[in-house]
């Protein structure tokens, strides 16, 4: 049997003449900060005081033994970052050039000084750059001559950190005769029966030659084997009425355990392990007279996604552990999320993420590793990416979570539409990969799955990549430069990504950016905001609708922040109204890699924005929307679950003390995954324009309001609430409810549950209260907190 050792510890990194401590996996700049040779690059301005790790040769060190009466030994190396020479005993093993892959080394019977030399993944960059000429990106930084995550060299949204190291394990395989180099399941669903088709490939050693040896796969208590000379067998097994796995919010997500044994004449040479599901998955293309359509069909369903973009959580990428993934989705699901789309500027993410997806219900869109630039087609990086490609779609198609392959992140429409074209002068720029290479490389390994050659993309060169009419669309002229408002003037197919930034919590801020006076301008704030004139369009944003703050830099930080929310919701609640027209939402961006301004609804200490309660009410399965129309507001009851919704409607016409003018009770039912729309009657609709007259829509719960005018405009009452704290009853003094009574109109209030205490979170966001309502806030890891000091946390939009 296969004997594996992990080669976790003894590494040292060589900094200069001395020899530090290093961790693996880990990373340079994880060791240089437990030996204190370099301070936080997420504190203060430190990261530029770092920026000489990145262009800096490093090298790791360990002493290699090993006793073994196996015949073969080999190093494996699950992540390498980026490109290094590999020397045993002072002679060479091999050198590497792509940290997305898996490498391998035969070293039976060698032992000695093991060392890991890395070069500067600037110089290598130089050095691809010099052999395949000039190509555009977004920024100024050699990322596209490099496998290596992209976004370790800046974004609009992250720090220039660029890392070395031994990213993932390490560990000597030991085996004879022969072991399981590869298990590709193809599993599927057909009349109720599911199928696996197990495709094995082996490696054999000198000894194992044409020996016979036999596969067995396990699934449910199904077996099938195969006996075989070659390196390859494929066993069938199929498996009567098994239970479907569902997206979140559709079903349960049953899993079965997948077991694959290679055995010598019935002793087991090796195995493996995955779990799968059974259900099938598609995307509707089809044209129609709005278009060409974007839909995900799961077992036979189509589905309105409620997805977000993820990015790297950190971006020294070896620190996330299995619990802060399960943490961050966990973030996801409780904001009713069932798609996450893994962004091409990242990483293919650890087993661990997708393992949690599959149990959480979370589709996974998974972008292949190309982002905002032109990337050279010629060697030595095609031959990297396609073994990138075929590694990476092996290890991640078991998991029944992913149901789409995509070719890159805004490469095809950068290449039409931010002038590329010109300056590249035919030299090759991606599009062989994305319209080439990958869908072949899916099509012959992994055709249980969809591809799509970019996002956005429409589906062919014969309309524009990013034309809101065909296939997936990218919305950014709004934050960049409208009001969120015109998030309603279209109605594209599917909606793969828009967002408006604010600001991490407050005690986000406090923590990364010590001893600063906090101001949207202040030196650690603006080093802390990436975008290229961020905070210009977040003081626009806020401007369009209240009177910006001046020197009240807590008025500032909510505002900013009540906008994101409302930015955000506006485009989801238009969008969905118009489903089937409109089939998904994907909203830049969950999370953080560190604490910066951002879209993130989840800041990069882990707390949540008020858009993240936002995301909760907009992708419930049941919405309530009033809609801005032509003739007035229109009421929109949103179902996206598999139940019919009869809704009894309460509207009321209320004065902006809150006083009702008038009130009615519309019926409106609503079809399983269906939208029903209603126009307000003529005597329940503000006048246009009024500033003293408002719409406010309640049924099972759930609210929406409409305002003729932009806050500024409107004539809001000085908010007077009422603020009580009650013990919550079994939780030994850990939780606590913020009770608040309004005596006016009170919009928007939000309680920043940071300032009571750093770990203090509230289960809820933003809410509107009329007079007379009382709203309880629940607050978990703050202790006992007074009425006063809770009142202190706790804004609320006020007169202009």
């Amino acid at each position: 049997m296969k004997d594996v050792t992990q080669l976790h510890d003894g590494w040292s990194l060589r900094h200069d003449e001395r020899l530090l401590p290093a961790r693996v996996p880990g990373c340079v700049h994880t060791d240089l900060l437990a030996a204190g040779v370099i301070p936080d690059p997420y504190i203060g301005r430190n990261e530029t005081e770092v920026a000489w790790v990145g262009r800096r040769a490093w090298s790791y060190l360990t002493d290699l033994a090993h006793d073994s009466t196996h015949e073969r030994t080999d190093l494996v190396f699950d992540g390498l970052d980026t490109a290094a020479t590999i020397t045993l005993d002072g002679e060479t093993l091999g050198t590497t050039r792509n940290m997305h892959r898996r490498h391998r080394f035969d070293v039976t019977g060698r032992t000695g000084a093991l060392e890991v030399r890395f070069a500067s993944a600037y110089d290598e960059a130089a050095g691809v750059r010099a052999l395949t000429g000039e190509r555009p990106n977004v920024y100024p930084e050699p990322f596209q001559y490099i496998r290596k995550m992209a976004c370790g060299f800046g974004w609009d949204w992250g720090p220039t950190v660029v890392t070395a190291g031994m990213w993932r394990p390490v560990r000597l395989e030991h085996w004879s005769t022969a072991r399981i180099d590869e298990v590709r399941p193809l599993v599927t669903v057909d009349d109720g029966t599911g199928s696996v088709e197990v495709r094995l490939r082996v490696r054999r050693s000198e000894r194992g030659g044409a020996r016979p040896l036999t596969a067995r796969a396990t699934v449910r208590g199904h077996t099938a084997e195969a006996t075989f000379t070659g390196d390859e067998a494929v066993l069938r097994l199929r498996v009567p009425e098994p239970r479907l796995w569902w997206p979140r919010g559709h079903g349960d997500q049953p899993l079965y355990d997948l077991d694959v044994t290679l055995l010598d004449d019935g002793d087991a040479l090796d195995t493996w392990h995955r779990r799968i599901g059974f259900r099938t998955v598609a995307v509707d293309r089809s044209a129609d007279a709005h278009g060409t359509g974007f839909t995900f069909v799961v077992n036979g369903v189509r589905i309105f996604a409620r997805g977000v973009n993820w990015i790297p959580d950190d971006v020294l990428p070896s620190r996330v552990t299995p619990e802060r993934y399960r943490a961050r989705l966990l973030q996801a699901a409780r904001a009713n999320v069932d798609l996450v789309r893994v962004w091409g500027g990242g990483i293919y993410e650890d087993d661990a993420f997708y393992d949690a997806c599959d149990e959480l219900g979370l589709m996974v869109w998974q972008d292949f590793l190309f982002a905002c630039a032109a990337y050279p087609e010629e060697q030595p990086l095609r031959g990297e990416i396609e073994a990138e490609a075929r590694d990476n779609v092996v290890r991640l198609m078991p998991h029944p979570s992913l149901v789409l392959w995509n070719g890159n992140n805004e490469n095809l429409w950068g290449f039409r539409d931010w002038d590329w074209e010109p300056g590249l002068a035919g030299d090759s720029w991606g599009e062989g990969y994305y319209l080439g290479l990958l869908p072949r490389i899916v099509a012959e390994l992994d055709p249980t799955r969809p591809y799509t050659a970019g996002s956005p993309w429409s589906g062919s060169w014969d309309h524009h990549p990013n034309d809101p009419r065909h296939g997936t669309h990218h919305s950014w002229e709004v934050w960049n430069r409208q009001d969120y408002a015109e998030y309603r003037a279209s109605v594209p197919r599917f909606v793969a990504e828009f967002g408006w930034q604010a600001p991490p919590a407050l005690a986000t801020l406090r923590r990364a950016l010590p001893g600063e006076a906090l101001a949207p301008d202040s030196p650690g704030m603006l080093h802390h905001q990436k975008a290229e004139d961020g905070n210009g369009k977040l003081n626009r944003g806020i401007a369009r609708h209240f009177v910006l703050p001046e020197d009240d830099f807590d008025r500032w930080h909510y505002l900013a922040q009540v906008v994101q929310a409302r930015a955000v919701a506006a485009g989801i609640e238009h969008w969905r109204a118009h489903w089937p027209v409109c089939a998904g939402t994907v909203v830049w961006q969950l999370n953080d890699c560190w604490p910066v301004s951002s879209w993130a609804a989840v800041d990069g200490d882990g707390r949540l924005k008020p858009l993240h309660h936002e995301l909760r009410r907009v992708y419930a399965d049941r919405l309530l929307t009033l809609l801005p129309g032509e003739d007035g507001p229109v009421l929109a009851v949103d179902n996206q679950s598999a139940e019919p919704w009869h809704a009894a409607v309460t509207l009321r016409l209320l004065d902006a003390d809150g006083g009702v003018v008038r009130e009615t009770v519309a019926e409106v039912a609503a079809g399983p995954r269906s939208v029903a729309r209603t126009v307000i009657p003529a005597g329940l609709r503000p006048a246009p324009g009024s500033s003293k007259e408002f719409l406010v829509a309640d049924a099972d719960g759930l609210r929406a309001v409409h305002f003729p005018v932009p806050d500024k405009e409107f004539a809001h009452p000085s908010p007077r609430y009422d603020v009580r704290t009650e013990a919550v009853p079994g939780q030994a003094g850990d939780a606590v409810d913020v009770v608040v009574t309004a005596h006016t109109l009170v919009r928007d209030l939000l309680l920043q549950a940071d300032r009571l205490a750093p770990g203090a979170v509230a289960d809820r966001g933003l809410l509107t209260l009329l007079p007379g309502e009382e709203a309880r806030i629940r607050v978990t890891g703050c202790g006992d907190v007074e009425a006063t000091a809770a009142r202190a946390a706790l804004f609320s939009v006020d007169p202009a």
